[in-house]
This record gives C-alpha cells, structure tokens and sequence, in this order.
C-alpha cells in the first residue's frame, strides 16, 4: 500500500495551486540542513529507512533526493557504507557568537540592509530554478503554519534561497556565515509567534508568500519593500518595541 505522503502528491496535481514534487521537497530540505551544517562534512547520512520515515515518503522517493545531491557533488555513497556528505568550499567569512541581546538586534539590523537588497535583485535575475528552491520552503512554512507550528529551517531556508536567486555569492555567503546569528533570532522570534496562535503564525507566513509573488513576478520594488518591512516587523514582535540602545557613547 502506497504511504498517505505519496497518495496526496498524486491528487495534489488537481488543486488550483501547483506544489512542489516530494522528492523536490525532500531534495531542498536535505540540501539545506547539508549547506547549513546540520549533516557535517565527511560525516554518515542517516539511513534511508530513518529519513524515509522522518520525511513520511517512500524509499524511492527518497532516493530520487538523494541522486539529485549525488550528482550536483553535495554526498557521495560507498558501498556497503551509505551516503556521505562532501566537504563543500565556501567564502571564509565568520563572525563571532552571539552573546547578547544587542548582537541579535544588530543582526536584524545587518539583515534588513543585505536581505532587502537581494530580494530586490532575486526580482530581476530570478529564474525557474531559483523560484523552485523559494516555492519549496515557502511550501515547508505553509505546512508547519497549517500545524500551528513554527520551522526555523524551513524560515532560514526562504532567506537562503531569496538570497541565492539575487545572483551574487556575497549575499549567499554572508547568509551561510551568519546561520548561527539568524537561527537565534529567528527561535526566539517563532516562540513570541506561538503566544499569539494562529493568527501571529498565519500573518508571517502572509509576509512571505507576498515577498515571493513580488519576486516571482519580477516586481524588485515591492521585493525590497517587503522584505524590509517583513524584518523589521520580526525585529519589532522579538523586541516588542523595546529596541536596545546601540549608540557607544
């Protein structure tokens, strides 16, 4: 018997709104906790059969995936031994930890200036592909929203991908470097939205969906706009307007 991921993708085909295939899905989600370094260089994939179930599809939906990682150098398999991820080559950039709550403002701050600027550009230099990665973990929000839930790597997954549209590696490198930062922002900004339910939920992910149409159709004005008041209203909701003072005297 086919599993209930499969038989709904099979009549998902019929509703109005096209979604992304599972193993695209799949594929998007693996490549992003690989880029992310939540499966760290020259370390084991975990097995088919435990991602299959983790992800609710069949094994060879999962292997679809997998292929697809396997041919664009992301793991490699050795016999016998599974999968394994390859080391990938990135633009040494770091910034130290986040220690307080001015560095996740001053985060906030450093992202509505680089993201608002790559969603401006994603606008013009987007492509089939770009779009694709954007729908997809616009499609991963919209199924943890549904579940009154928040996904922080669905949430950096959007980010990342709207960033790597814009075309320039600076900007994609300079997500990459800053995870740890955004990842904090973005949890403790996912724990003020489950006080608030589903409404709080719903509006963000209303945020997104707009940013994306406005990228999708190629209008860079409205990305940038958009983009920049969605981080800000996230800054603001965390900070509940109680913003720290930044100035060093």
């Amino acid at each position: 018997m086919k599993d209930g991921a499969e038989q709904h993708e099979r009549t998902a085909g019929d509703a109005p709104k096209a979604r992304p295939g599972l193993a695209d899905r799949v594929y998007h989600l693996l490549y992003s906790r690989i880029s992310n370094g939540d499966y760290p260089a020259n370390r084991k994939l975990p097995s088919e059969k435990t991602l299959a179930e983790e992800f609710g599809v069949s094994r060879p939906i999962l292997r679809e995936a997998l292929e697809r990682l396997r041919e664009q150098g992301l793991i490699h398999s050795r016999q016998g031994a599974g999968s394994f991820v390859r080391e990938m080559r990135s633009v040494p950039l770091g910034f130290a930890r986040v220690e307080t709550i001015a560095d996740i403002q001053r985060c906030y701050e450093f992202r509505i200036c680089i993201e608002a600027m790559a969603a401006r550009l994603a606008a013009a230099r987007r492509d089939d592909t770009a779009l694709e990665e954007i729908g997809t973990a616009l499609s991963l929000m919209e199924g943890a929203t549904d579940s009154l839930t928040h996904r922080e790597d669905a949430d950096f997954a959007f980010h990342l991908a709207v960033a790597k549209a814009a075309n320039n590696q600076y900007f994609e490198a300079s997500m990459r470097a800053l995870r740890e930062h955004i990842y904090v922002g973005m949890k403790l900004h996912g724990q003020s939205l489950m006080t608030d339910g589903a409404p709080g939920l719903r509006a963000v992910f209303g945020e997104h969906s707009a940013i994306f149409a406005a990228i999708r159709e190629g209008d860079g004005d409205t990305a940038e706009r958009l983009m920049r008041a969605h981080l800000t209203h996230s800054r603001d909701r965390l900070f509940g307007g109680m913003l720290v003072d930044l100035c060093r005297g």
